[in-house]
């Protein structure tokens, strides 16, 4: 039997992120989006949901003998779940199995203004859908994102542990597709 593999729809597609090096473009249908805040780790993550009528891009990455131990302690708060074959596409010329990161919809809730989703943290999901999907996938990305609370700007100082430095452009996507959402901005 080969090696599992995880789906990314965050963070996890930014390839500068994690070691997974066996990774390929891939999307899967009948989850979307939604940033949550978790009450019990009084943080705000991006999470998925199920919904029959969306597909959303990502990337799939196999976890060399099925050892989740390291991606369970960086993905602390989600819980994770089987993909249904039949609704993963991928480019792997191999078949594959699949599991995807979730939050609890019992133990979180959408953000508020008091619950801010970090720049810093969204700077880096959109860097990988840039790199992955083009600008199309940007778009798409923002386009199968629900649950939009407030944003911090914490670029100064970033608060979400795998920041990486941005491009001018890239803060200016980012910054476009938030106000075209009419997403509200605080300063940290």
């Amino acid at each position: 039997m080969s090696d599992p593999y995880f789906f990314g729809y965050g963070s996890l597609v930014n390839r500068q992120t994690h070691d997974y090096t066996d990774a390929h473009r891939a999307a899967i249908r009948g989850w979307r989006r939604e940033w949550r805040y978790s009450h019990r780790l009084d943080k705000t993550f991006l999470s998925v949901v199920r919904d029959p009528e969306t597909r959303i891009d990502g990337l799939i990455a196999r976890v060399p003998r099925a050892d989740w131990a390291a991606l369970d302690l960086r993905e602390t708060g989600y819980g994770r779940h089987i993909v249904p074959p039949d609704s993963l596409h991928h480019d792997s010329p191999l078949p594959v199995t699949a599991q995807i990161y979730a939050v609890s919809l019992d133990e979180s809730g959408l953000p508020d203004v008091s619950h801010h989703i970090h720049l810093s943290y969204l700077d880096v999901v959109v860097a990988g859908f840039l790199a992955e999907f083009g600008t199309d996938g940007v778009t798409r990305f923002f386009a199968t994102t629900t649950g939009w609370g407030a944003v911090l700007d914490d670029r100064a100082t970033p608060l979400y542990p795998r920041a990486r430095p941005t491009t001018t452009a890239l803060r200016e996507m980012v910054d476009d597709s938030l106000s075209q959402l009419g997403v509200r901005r605080d300063t940290a």
